[in-house]
């Protein structure tokens, strides 16, 4: 289990504002070492939780025995980091919440090109940093495929269709 995640946010506040209105979660300050960082709190006995820093955090390395620590440097567009949550959630209520905040959402499929295997919400906070946001229904698919031996059927089948026949 992944019990939290932390993103960069050009402005945290916000950040936390529409995430909490989506998910439900509390947002609460960070005392952690970043002035400005913010917490959601799922509340759900595991601890889950996402962590939103000011944009140009990194956390890097410590030498020998100090342990990693935090620190600022330029400010990134994109990044390959994303997550993938459930949530309980009407489509329609992400898509709003999106437009309030002025984000790009889009509803689509995920899979091998012309093999959809299952659908979910592009949530892209601040146009930049893509969540994928799944309703119950939707996560079906995605946990029958998420795991070694559908993972495996699944290669399985592209191989055997782009065989030469």
């Amino acid at each position: 289990m992944i019990h939290h995640v932390s993103i960069p946010a050009k402005d945290p506040q916000t950040v936390a504002k529409v995430l909490s209105e989506l998910t439900g979660w509390a947002a609460r300050p960070f005392m952690g070492p970043v002035p400005g960082a913010i917490m959601l709190l799922a509340e759900d006995g595991q601890g889950t939780a996402i962590e939103i820093y000011p944009d140009g955090t990194i956390i890097q390395p410590g030498e020998g025995e100090v342990q990693g620590h935090m620190t600022r440097t330029e400010s990134q567009a994109y990044f390959p980091f994303h997550f993938l949550m459930t949530l309980d959630i009407d489509p329609a209520h992400v898509k709003a919440v999106a437009e309030r905040a002025g984000w790009r959402c889009l509803q689509c499929w995920r899979g091998p090109p012309g093999k959809p295997q299952f659908e979910l919400i592009e949530f892209w906070i601040e146009n930049r940093l893509m969540a994928e946001i799944a309703t119950p229904a939707m996560a079906q698919d995605y946990i029958r495929l998420a795991n070694a031996a559908g993972h495996d059927k699944l290669m399985a089948e592209l191989r055997a269709a782009s065989a030469p026949a």
